[in-house]
């Protein structure tokens, strides 16, 4: 009788840890399976997370072109912003733009900032704007963004100088247009790279002022 008792308790004693071992080995295996259906999970998520690129323009630029996105001001709440191979030139947050019209000047070759200013053409006076055009080295990337009002003060001459450098919509900028421009010192055809929108009461995005433009593109790197 004690020899059956003692097959019947190892009897009871294996399948219990049979059933246990059966039931951890699931566990084990559910915990794997949710381990990898996760990390295939972020994996997917990952791939599927679209590329970020310099300026955050939507594609990347090729070889031997400099990527940039610009806005022109809006209203005269939020200024311009000015952004160069990952490098923001010009913008509000910065605190060196201003009504006018906001310049960068890049270099052509390396890319590297120049110079920023901004010009009041409200209250202003356009001679250092011209002066400013006219001291600008052949081979410059000119980039040039509206705030508020940048066309009162200007005259025949600052049109001129600034068509020369690949505008053209210059001529007909109006009082408070909105308008972005990237152009180049030297340049020998019109410039691709410019937006314009008139200030026009019947369809203005804020009382006074039209919305905003935005550009972005790559522009080639100059070469000797």
């Amino acid at each position: 009788i004690g020899a059956a008792k003692l097959v019947v308790v190892v009897a009871i004693f294996l399948f219990t840890f049979y059933v246990i071992s059966q039931v951890f080995e699931i566990k084990m295996d559910a915990n794997l399976g949710h381990i990898f259906a996760r990390s295939a999970l972020d994996a997917a998520a990952r791939s599927t997370k679209p590329p970020r690129y310099k300026c955050g323009i939507s594609k990347a630029c090729p070889e031997k072109h400099f990527a940039f996105k610009m806005a022109s001001g809006a209203a005269n709440v939020v200024g311009p912003k000015i952004c160069v191979e990952d490098n923001v030139l010009m913008s509000g947050v910065k605190n060196n733009v201003g009504r006018g019209i906001n310049v960068a000047l890049v270099n052509g070759k390396t890319g590297e900032p120049l110079d920023t200013k901004f010009f009041d053409m409200w209250g202003g006076d356009v001679a250092p704007f011209i002066e400013f055009l006219k001291s600008i080295q052949d081979g410059t990337i000119v980039l040039m963004g509206t705030y508020d009002d940048g066309a009162t003060k200007l005259n025949e001459e600052a049109r001129k100088l600034i068509s020369e450098l690949g505008s053209t919509s210059i001529t007909n900028l109006g009082f408070r247009d909105n308008w972005v421009f990237c152009g180049g010192k030297g340049i020998k055809t019109k410039s691709p790279f410019e937006q314009h929108i008139k200030n026009n009461k019947d369809t203005n995005k804020y009382e006074g002022w039209p919305e905003v433009v935005e550009m972005e593109g790559c522009i080639p790197q100059k070469q000797d």
